[in-house]
């Protein structure tokens, strides 16, 4: 008999372990706690730890790299976690484009991870998304990963800066092009004296992008710009 009831108890442990489990949103194996099965958040592709301080790519020693030193961007330092190829872009692409904006918590997570050490910005700025892009997509995956990130770094996030522009996709044009299509892109309708900002993004591909949204920070007094982003095109 107590054989028996060791079963039962076994079985119904077991049912309610399945039960409160979900699929892996990349393999759909049964996880609990999480989006990703072990074996997943071992695939995705970190960065190396040797990388230029200034725009987050490869370089041996940590050093920065000549692209920088030639043309330094207008922000200080990048930190970014994953390499942008898959399966990450996958997730990304799942988050931006299909509405699964439960996956900003598993970006703001590991970015939080990343950053724990590091010096405390006075603000979160996400990319600014133009309002019809915003209508097209119902919500602006910047800010929901910000603001999850804000909540565990202890840091407040908020739209500084907004598109007064809304420009062609990034996707296809060269650096040239990519820096002419977004010239006067953006604005702060803020101050930002004397702070320590961080912008925010999902991927960083040229850096085009956040490097003209830190200069509309800079030309608003913004004293200190870091660039954090989830992953990084290589």
């Amino acid at each position: 008999m107590s054989n028996q009831r060791n079963t039962i108890l076994n079985n119904c442990i077991k049912f309610m372990q399945t039960s409160l489990a979900q699929p892996c949103v990349l393999c759909a194996a049964r996880v609990r706690g999480g989006l990703l099965c072990a074996a997943c958040e071992a695939d995705l592709p970190r960065l190396p730890d040797q990388r230029c301080p200034r725009c987050a790519l490869p370089s041996p020693g940590g050093l920065t790299c000549g692209a920088c030193l030639k043309k330094p961007p207008q922000f200080e330092h990048c930190e970014a976690v994953y390499s942008y190829c898959f399966p990450l872009d996958a997730l990304i692409q799942r988050c931006k484009y299909g509405g699964a904006q439960e996956l900003a918590e598993l970006f703001a997570t590991a970015l939080a991870a990343r950053l724990k050490h590091l010096p405390r910005p006075d603000l979160i700025v996400p990319m600014p998304l133009h309002p019809a892009r915003l209508r097209e997509r119902g919500f602006n995956q910047a800010m929901e990963i910000g603001r999850r990130l804000g909540a565990l770094l202890n840091i407040p996030c908020r739209h500084a800066c907004q598109r007064r522009r809304d420009t062609p996709a990034q996707a296809g044009l060269d650096l040239k092009a990519r820096r002419r299509n977004l010239r006067g892109a953006f604005e702060c309708d803020g101050d930002l004296s004397g702070k320590r900002i961080a912008l925010l993004d999902d991927v960083m591909t040229s850096g085009s992008s956040l490097n003209e949204l830190a200069k509309t920070a800079r030309q608003a007094g913004a004293l200190e710009i870091s660039a954090w982003v989830v992953a990084r095109t290589l």
